[in-house]
């Protein structure tokens, strides 16, 4: 299988993260298929990001993503990068990804992730 253009790592434990994923995998399940895209379980490889310095928490936060270059994509720039080669769903990411928008994507998106996290700890989902 060749390697993927775009790897992104995610929280299963958490309900609302795996649903979200599996609803896109499914979106994008020919470019999964093909080997462009692949989606992983963090919680399988909890150090598979450290040599980015990204912990186990930070990806349990946030999504995180390898791009066909092997740079770190974090937060909303990850979906925003979903979003652009998802049919259908470029318009979202013309809409929240661009320069006057993307500042308020990216706080909101942290601001939830910062909510989703505290709430998937205080139910022990680690």
């Amino acid at each position: 299988m060749p390697t993927p253009h775009f790897t992104v790592w995610y929280n299963t434990r958490c309900p609302v993260c795996d649903a979200g994923i599996d609803w896109q995998r499914n979106k994008l399940l020919a470019l999964v298929r093909a080997g462009t895209i692949e989606f992983r379980d963090i919680n399988e490889q909890p150090d598979a990001l450290a040599r980015f310095g990204a912990s186990l928490d930070d990806i349990r936060r946030r999504l995180h993503a390898i791009d066909e270059a092997g740079r770190l994509v974090v937060g909303a720039d990850v979906a925003i990068a979903l979003w652009l080669i998802t049919p259908g769903e470029g318009w979202l990411a013309a809409l929240f990804g661009n320069r006057a928008a993307l500042p308020f994507t990216r706080f909101f998106y942290d601001r939830f992730a910062d909510l989703l996290f505290a709430w998937n700890k205080r139910c022990g989902r680690w």
